[in-house]
């Protein structure tokens, strides 16, 4: 339950993370992507400042969400961060929220429901044995290589995109050597922790997501970010769940369910990150499509 409880609330800040740092990169030139400059120009708005505190906050809850339950259970619902990011700002700024808004919230809702009463995920070990990570970090490592490669070969929505998948991989990679380091914590207190390589991949890997999510932003619109973001995240952190920590999902004919509930997930995904709210912008007419 205190994991269920701090997934949640990452999930709200790490919603409210992205829309502000969309608003921020909208700012930014075209001529900073893909350098360390793009940064720079972003720390010298308070819109983005305040995107960056609340990731913070989210970092903190995360840790205690995968610290208190298997990273196949925490990670997925991470999935509501945009809808409820969406509600919140809709009722902060007393904006009548359209039809496409709460149907989208209902897709997300239900995918998600759906999806964990069919794979039921659990079990597992909170610490990653042997030398499982070598595999698993070249796999990783290789995947956002080609990635980031096939970004910049392209442009527009298709490299936000792929941006946005390489970040997903990052952050949820990120997830997984989080739980381990916890897991350090748990077993040997705080020395054993600042001991672990595990803590510094964390902050390296989580600095790399984070920056390969601000180009992502700069590249694209909200519509093409969020949905990869959001479903790639939690598909790869299943994926080390599963293969890292050993914990169980459902097959067999689960699977026609699962699937249902990720279209489920990503239309609601795609229709929420079109809504005018997710611009900052809610007195925009509700046949607006565009985010930038």
């Amino acid at each position: 339950m205190i994991a269920v409880l701090f997934a949640v609330l990452t999930a709200v800040s790490n919603g409210s993370a992205s829309v502000l740092q969309r608003r921020a990169a909208l700012d930014v030139p075209q001529t900073e992507a893909m350098r360390v400059s793009l940064i720079g120009h972003l720390l010298r708005q308070k819109v983005w400042l305040a995107g960056i505190a609340l990731v913070i906050v989210a970092a903190v809850c995360q840790a205690v969400a995968l610290a208190t339950g298997p990273i196949s259970v925490v990670q997925p619902i991470f999935v509501i961060e945009l809808p409820a990011t969406l509600l919140l700002a809709g009722f902060m700024m007393r904006a009548r929220l359209p039809r496409a808004v709460w149907l989208g919230v209902a897709a997300v809702t239900v995918g998600l429901a759906l999806g964990m009463a069919t794979a039921a995920p659990g079990g597992g070990s909170d610490m990653v044995h042997g030398a499982a990570w070598v595999p698993a970090l070249i796999l990783t490592g290789v995947s956002e290589a080609l990635l980031i490669a096939g970004a910049l070969a392209t442009r527009g929505n298709v490299r936000a995109a792929l941006l946005a998948t390489a970040a997903a991989c990052g952050y949820a990679l990120t997830a997984a050597l989080m739980k381990d380091a916890m897991a350090r914590l748990d077993e040997g207190g705080v020395g054993a922790l600042f001991s672990s390589w595990q803590l510094y991949a964390t902050a390296a890997a989580g600095v790399g997501a984070l920056f390969l999510l601000q180009n992502a932003l700069q590249a694209g619109t909200l519509v093409a970010v969020q949905p990869c973001l959001t479903l790639g995240d939690a598909l790869v952190s299943v994926l080390y769940g599963v293969t890292l920590f050993g914990e169980d999902l459902r097959t067999g004919w689960w699977v026609l369910p699962e699937l249902l509930a990720l279209g489920l997930i990503a239309a609601g995904c795609v229709e929420l990150a079109r809504s005018p709210l997710a611009t900052g912008n809610p007195t925009a007419p509700a046949r607006a499509r565009r985010v930038d």
